[in-house]
């Protein structure tokens, strides 16, 4: 009875918003696990430094995903709850895994270039990266859409969030085509390198998006 009269509450075009939101979050997570699965596949197969990091990357940002889905489900339920320890712990693992991943990245690129590692095949990371950056252009123009209509700055954030795993796309899609196309030695390093730049400011964005949870009162304006 009382979650049906706090669901009355939300207007009916709300309601629709944050369902959407909802089908958002889901679409992410399970998009970054099977991006992630065949990413750290191929790339541990061809070699790739960038991709396999790439794919670690997706995985982390699953629990990103998870930690917004987890925020979507608390407010359109019960839009007066507070919030969950769990969001803003969600967010912060996330945030020291991207800066994990960057300090792995960064010595696997040094460790390639000093024996002279090169990948055997960049095709699949030139297939992954444009279907990477098709998606998350969508999902960053949904996202802030919806973000912007419920006033919901963890939604808005989290749409900022694919627009730098759009620039990791971008940069597995030069360092992929690159060596493809001409074989250019380091390139892969090179791209690692490009990698860890944007998983140290996905860290720094996780951070934010769980102090912007703290900062936010608890009524439905996440």
């Amino acid at each position: 009875m009382e979650t049906t009269a706090i669901l009355s509450a939300i207007s009916p075009e709300k309601k629709k918003l944050y369902k959407f939101a909802l089908y958002l979050s889901i679409f992410t997570i399970f998009y970054n696990i099977a991006e992630g699965l065949i990413s750290m596949m191929v790339g541990y197969s061809d070699e790739s430094l960038t991709l396999f990091g790439f794919g670690v990357d997706s995985f982390i940002e699953t629990m990103s995903g998870v930690g917004i889905a987890a925020m979507v489900i608390r407010i359109a339920n019960n839009p007066a709850s507070n919030k969950s320890p769990f969001e803003i712990t969600a967010l912060k693992i996330t945030g020291w895994s991207f800066y994990l991943l960057s300090g792995g990245l960064l010595l696997s690129a040094i460790l390639a270039v000093f024996f002279n590692q090169q990948p055997e095949s960049t095709v699949w990371g030139v297939v992954i990266s444009l279907i990477s950056i098709v998606s998350m252009l969508g999902l960053i123009y949904y996202k802030k859409n919806v973000g912007t209509a419920l006033d919901s700055k963890a939604m808005i954030a989290d749409a900022n969030c694919n627009v730098v795993c759009v620039y990791m796309s971008v940069t597995l899609l030069t360092s992929s085509f690159l060596y493809e196309m001409f074989s250019l030695p380091y390139v892969d390093a090179a791209g690692a390198i490009g990698l860890v730049y944007f998983s140290v400011k996905e860290g720094k964005e996780c951070f934010e998006k769980a102090e912007s949870l703290n900062d936010t009162c608890a009524c439905g304006h996440d």
